[in-house]
């Protein structure tokens, strides 16, 4: 593992759909910003997931989305590399591509909740995520802290840090689990609201709910 310079400022990216976005995002990556003080996060839409059924509204229309939701908001910015090609967006072909942008001693972090971490052990090529970026997980209500396997156990065990700084002084390799946890909101549960005409009002920002109707997305 390369030591850089504690100076080195971290790039911090967290991916999703955003089918749409909503305040279970935006409220968890401001808190987690505040708790290891971040000043700029990247929002990582993506074009094709691999372990989701394709997104409802087109990139267009989640762009809009994401644009709407953060203006004035100074912490986000938005990384539209997986829009940019028409392919499976799997994470460790995103992460080697921002390794490449920004060189081998940049230090990059992928933000991702709980469950996902669990099941990290399904993604495409897991196994060299940390050789590219570290991982910074959000624990999520209702999920264990433990893998199902010894062995996947043990990975976690042996990059885990509980030092954020850790992060900032080497380009990739460990596992940082906050205390930010993720709300009960899902995007799932937002789709059938709107769909069946309940107020989203405290889960969306208004802009985005405005955007939504005028597009006619999400009805049956």
């Amino acid at each position: 593992m390369i030591l850089i310079n504690n100076h080195q400022k971290i790039l911090v990216f967290f991916g999703g759909t955003f089918d749409p976005i909503h305040y279970g995002h935006i409220h968890l990556l401001e808190s987690l910003a505040k708790q290891i003080k971040l000043k700029k996060i990247f929002l990582l839409p993506n074009n094709i997931p691999p372990h989701k059924k394709q997104p409802i509204a087109n990139p267009n229309q989640r762009l809009e989305m994401i644009k709407l939701a953060i203006q004035a908001k100074p912490l986000f910015e938005i990384n539209t590399q997986e829009f940019e090609k028409n392919t499976i967006s799997y994470t460790i072909d995103t992460i080697k591509s921002l390794r490449y942008q920004f060189g081998k001693h940049q230090p990059i972090a992928f933000v991702l909740g709980q469950d996902a971490l669990l099941s990290i052990n399904t993604w495409n090529n897991w196994d060299k995520l940390l050789e590219n970026c570290h991982l910074v997980v959000c624990p999520r209500f209702g999920y264990t802290r433990n893998f199902y396997t010894k062995k996947i156990q043990l990975w976690l065990l042996k990059h885990k840090t509980n030092d954020f700084n850790q992060l900032k002084i080497y380009p990739n390799g460990y596992i940082f689990l906050v205390q930010t946890k993720l709300k009960n909101i899902s995007g799932t549960k937002i789709r059938q609201k709107l769909t069946s005409g309940e107020s989203c009002v405290k889960l969306i920002p208004k802009t985005v709910i405005n955007y939504i109707k005028q597009q006619k997305l999400y009805l049956k």
